[in-house]
This record gives structure tokens, sequence and C-alpha cells, in this order.
């Protein structure tokens, strides 16, 4: 008996030390991945290419376990309309866009466009934890940003559709314009944070498909549906991407059946 007892300890925690950091399920047209852990945490990178490359293409080419898309782009001049960091290094830096300059409307509102929300893993004294916040925000002390991508709105706590130059409005209140079909249902790639018992963090992705498109209010309520902290969107519509063994989702609204060329992504890197 005592034997037993042993061999079915031993079971237990070998179950719980091979436990999956990377959970996906689907349902009506949305996949939720969870990733959770803190081994999965160096596991994570935001990358880009120099040319715009397919999410498939970046996954191949990474190694990459699981690969989603990540920042904005102008896909005239491929070039980045999100800070993208990696390594501690800017590899990605909008600033030198020259969108911002040729375009008057994108330049008449750059501080906005420049503080939109990014997701961000840090080293805090050689603790590694996420944060979801506006790009200019600074981090707590003994803190530094490792890898990071900038996108956006911000969903939760607050949705921050004017802040971060997704919809603009009149005197009277009236949306004049709008940016990224935050008010159209489309596809989405959305990213958000859920705080366990004693700290520990989840991260909650979902790939809302063509077969279950969203505004970005009701984005949001999927969000805080699962009660996370914190979520934000990263670029969607027919960017919305996603490579997870043999998983592979591609937005219809893209011909061809290979999915948008893109220029950042989420990866997450094999052991």
């Amino acid at each position: 008996m005592k034997k037993l007892l042993i061999l079915l300890s031993m079971l237990v925690i070998a179950g719980a030390a091979n436990a999956a950091p990377i959970e996906v399920n689907y349902d009506d047209g949305i996949y939720h991945i969870v990733l959770s852990g803190e081994k999965i945490k160096k596991q994570i990178q935001f990358t880009s290419s120099p040319t715009l490359i397919t999410n498939k293409e970046a996954h191949n080419k990474a190694n990459s376990l699981l690969t989603i898309n990540a920042g904005f782009f102008d896909p005239k001049n491929q070039k980045s309309l999100s800070y993208i960091l990696n390594d501690s290094q800017i590899i990605e830096d909008p600033i030198f866009n020259e969108s911002f300059q040729t375009n008057p409307v994108l330049r008449q509102n750059m501080k906005k466009i420049l503080n939109r929300t990014e997701f961000r893993v840090l080293d805090c004294d050689s603790k590694l934890k996420y944060e979801i916040a506006q790009h200019n925000s600074k981090v707590d002390f003994l803190c530094s940003i490792e890898t990071s991508a900038q996108g956006g709105p911000q969903l939760l706590p607050n949705l921050r559709l004017e802040e971060e130059f997704f919809i603009v409005k009149d005197k009277d209140g009236n949306v004049i314009r709008e940016s990224a079909s935050v008010l159209h249902k489309t596809p989405r790639t959305l990213i958000g944070l859920k705080t366990l018992e004693k700290g520990a963090q989840e991260v909650h992705i979902f790939i809302v498909t063509d077969e279950h498109p969203m505004d970005i209010y009701e984005a949001r309520d999927l969000c805080a549906k699962y009660e996370l902290d914190s979520a934000m969107a990263f670029d969607g519509g027919s960017s919305t991407s996603l490579n997870y063994k043999k998983i592979s989702v591609v937005s219809k609204q893209e011909d061809g059946g290979t999915g948008r060329a893109l220029k950042s992504f989420m990866i997450i890197k094999k052991k």
C-alpha cells in the first residue's frame, strides 16, 4: 500500500511538472490560448522582418512553437507603425517611418500613435513578469523590458479609442474618423493578462476568426468575460494569424489562402 501511494505521488508530481504551458481551445470561431507557468516567459520573443512575410513564414523561419501577428505597419513602405523591442533593444521604431511625415493626419496625431498600448515581458531583478501599458509608461524600479510589441487599443481596464487615435469625434460627439476598423466586425488578435493566486500570471490570447468577427466593444467584452486584469489588441482584420502545431489561421479577407504578408510577430521559441 505504501509503495502504491509513493507511485501515485510520483505520477502526480510528474504530471504537474509536464503540464503543458500552452493550452489551446476552439469554440464558435474563436481560438483561446492560455500561456501559464514561469518557464514559458523565457520563450516569448517579439520579432520583425526586414521585408513583409506571412505568419507561417515567420513561424517556420524562427522554428517557433507558436506564432501570432503583432504590431501595425504600413504595407506601402513595409515599415512598422508600432514599437517592437527584443533582447532589450528597439528593433522597430515607428518614429522613422516616413508615413508620419507624408500623411498630415498621422503627423498631427503622432504623439497619440507613438504612445499606444504595448505588451511587455519584464525582467525585474532576475524575475520575469508580464505587463500591458502605454509605450511611454515607465517600468517599475529594478525592472527592464526584455521584449515588447505595441498595438492597440487598450481594451482593459479601460478602452482607449480616442486617446490612442483609433477614433476621432467632432464637437457633437459623432465619430468622423476610424482606424483599424475598430467599430466594424472583423477578425481580431487580442492579448490579455490574468493574475492568479500568489501573484502568478497567465497570458490569454484570442484569435477571433472570420467565423465570429467582432467590433472592438465585443472584443473588450470577450476579455472581460474571462476576468482579465488588462488586455489589448494587436493588428487585426486581414492580419489576424496563428500557427501552432497543425493549426494555421489566416483571414479569408486575404486572397490566395496563404495569409497577409506582415511585419512583426509574437513567437514562442521551442526549448
